[in-house]
């Protein structure tokens, strides 16, 4: 059962977000209508607001929505969710959308705890994506980071069953700690057979910040996970 009082009072995120762009705001206006969905603490319909009856991926914390575009672009057969609390990343993604004509991704701007308690029906996911979430490296902080086994019960049941669950990180400690939690995780199984890291699947798109990183010896950790009926 998921702890109501850690989720009244630990945000894993601050609202630093610099000033929208002119063209981020712009997209939001003329394009928001159309692709975001407002929050709403009523289960939603998502084939309604896709339009149709299709693989459905989720991802949380999209960023500067690059990746998800990417993604979704390459699966034009599968609809993308992308949930991302900051308002930048939001206008940057329907901005992709809209250069791309994108017709399979819709967004939701608001805090994902509360997405996921209170407007995502179970089952209705075949994927989940975390790709960099903030790694809040001082100790001090560390309460703060998103993947944690309270949000973990709160996420499984969102699963199909043999739904997937793909994260990655470029901090060796948060590495540590998901492997650590997902692996205890009741309702999940690590998918690679010495339950450890995985190698990036093609499928998920190399970054410009990530690929420069490794061209400077720094290290990115994948791990997979499928949501499982039985304890393991």
């Amino acid at each position: 059962m998921v702890d109501e009082r850690y989720w009244r009072h630990v945000r894993s995120f601050v609202r630093r977000e610099g000033r929208l762009t002119n063209a981020q705001q712009r997209a939001i206006e003329t394009l928001g209508s159309k692709y975001m969905l407002e929050f709403d603490a009523q289960p939603q319909d998502l084939g309604a607001l896709f339009g149709r009856e299709a693989p459905r991926y989720l991802e949380i914390g999209f960023g500067d929505g690059k990746v998800l575009a990417e993604m979704a672009a390459a699966r034009p057969e599968v609809d993308f969710l992308g949930i991302e609390v900051h308002h930048p990343g939001v206008g940057s993604l329907l901005q992709l959308v809209d250069e791309q004509s994108l017709t399979n991704v819709r967004v939701i701007c608001a805090d994902v705890v509360e997405v996921l308690k209170t407007m995502l029906l179970d089952s209705a996911f075949d994927k989940v994506f975390m790709f960099f979430p903030d790694p809040w490296p001082k100790t001090r902080h560390r309460k703060r980071r998103l993947l944690q086994a309270d949000f973990v019960a709160l996420l499984q049941p969102k699963l199909k069953s043999a739904g997937m669950f793909h994260m990655a990180t470029d901090w060796k400690d948060y590495a540590k700690h998901m492997l650590a939690v997902m692996n205890v995780a009741p309702g999940f199984s690590n998918m690679l057979a010495d339950k450890t890291f995985i190698m990036r699947p093609v499928y998920r798109p190399l970054t410009k910040f990530e690929a420069r990183g490794k061209r400077l010896g720094h290290e990115v950790w994948d791990l997979m996970f499928e949501r499982c009926d039985d304890d393991h």
